[in-house]
C-alpha cells in the first residue's frame, strides 16, 4: 500500500519541479567594458586592441547601433540636459569631471544614477539631468539630479565634452577609437556587441 502511494507523488514532485526549472528566466550574459582601438574589420567581427594592450575579437550584430563620438562645448550643457559625467571625488563632496558627455534626447533615462567607474582609479559616473549651472571660480559649477540623489558637479574649462551621433558603420574602421559599454560574453567565450560608439576625427571617447 505505501508502494503504491509513493509512486504517484514521486511523478507529481518530478511534473512540479520541471514546471519551476523550465519557467526559471535564463540568465543574462555577463557584460564586458571595451576601450580601445579598432585594428581589423572583417565583415562584422572588429580586432580590437584595448587600452589595456590586449587583442580582443568582437562581434557586432546584424542590428548594431553605431554612434559618432564628437566634440561639443560646454555651452550646449544647459537646465535640462541629461548627461553623464566622468568624476572624480572631491574632499567636499563634489564630482570634480574629467570629462562630460552629453545624450542625445532619445537617450535620455540610459542608465540613471551614480556608481564607480573605471575610466581611472576611483572615478565615477553620474548619469542625470542638470538642475543648475553656474559659472564658478574653478570652472561650470553643475547640480544634476536623478532618481536616487543629486550630485554637485564642478566642470574645469578643459574638460573635454561629447556628445553622441547616431551613425553607421562607416564609423567603424581600423585606426578609430572606441568604447563598447557592454559588450555581451557568451557561453563559448566570445563576445558580441550590439551598440559600439566610435571617436570621429581622431577623437578618443574620453568616458
Amino acid at each position: 500500500m505505501l508502494k503504491e502511494n509513493w509512486m504517484p507523488r514521486a511523478i507529481v514532485a518530478t511534473f512540479v519541479t520541471c514546471i519551476f526549472v523550465s519557467s526559471a528566466p535564463a540568465q543574462q550574459a555577463p557584460t564586458v567594458r571595451i576601450r580601445g582601438t579598432i585594428e581589423s574589420v572583417d565583415g562584422n567581427v572588429l580586432g580590437i586592441k584595448t587600452r589595456e594592450g590586449s587583442d580582443v575579437k568582437v562581434k557586432m550584430t546584424d542590428s548594431v547601433a553605431v554612434f559618432a563620438v564628437i566634440k561639443t562645448s560646454l555651452s550646449e550643457i544647459k537646465e535640462g540636459s541629461y548627461i553623464g559625467v566622468t568624476g572624480m571625488p572631491e574632499p567636499d563632496g563634489t564630482q570634480k569631471a574629467i570629462a562630460v558627455h552629453i545624450f542625445p534626447e532619445n537617450q535620455r533615462g540610459a542608465a540613471e544614477g551614480f556608481r564607480p567607474w573605471d575610466a581611472r582609479a576611483n572615478s565615477t559616473m553620474t548619469n542625470a539631468t542638470v538642475a543648475q549651472t553656474v559659472q564658478g571660480t574653478d570652472g561650470q559649477n553643475i547640480t544634476v539630479k536623478y532618481k536616487d540623489g543629486e550630485k554637485k558637479v564642478v566642470v574645469p574649462p578643459d574638460t573635454p565634452i561629447v556628445t553622441f551621433v547616431a551613425s553607421d558603420k562607416s564609423e567603424v574602421k581600423p585606426g578609430a577609437k572606441l568604447i563598447i559599454f557592454g559588450a555581451a560574453k557568451k557561453e563559448d567565450g566570445s563576445l558580441e556587441a550590439n551598440r559600439v560608439n566610435v571617436g570621429r576625427d581622431g577623437i578618443t571617447p574620453p568616458m
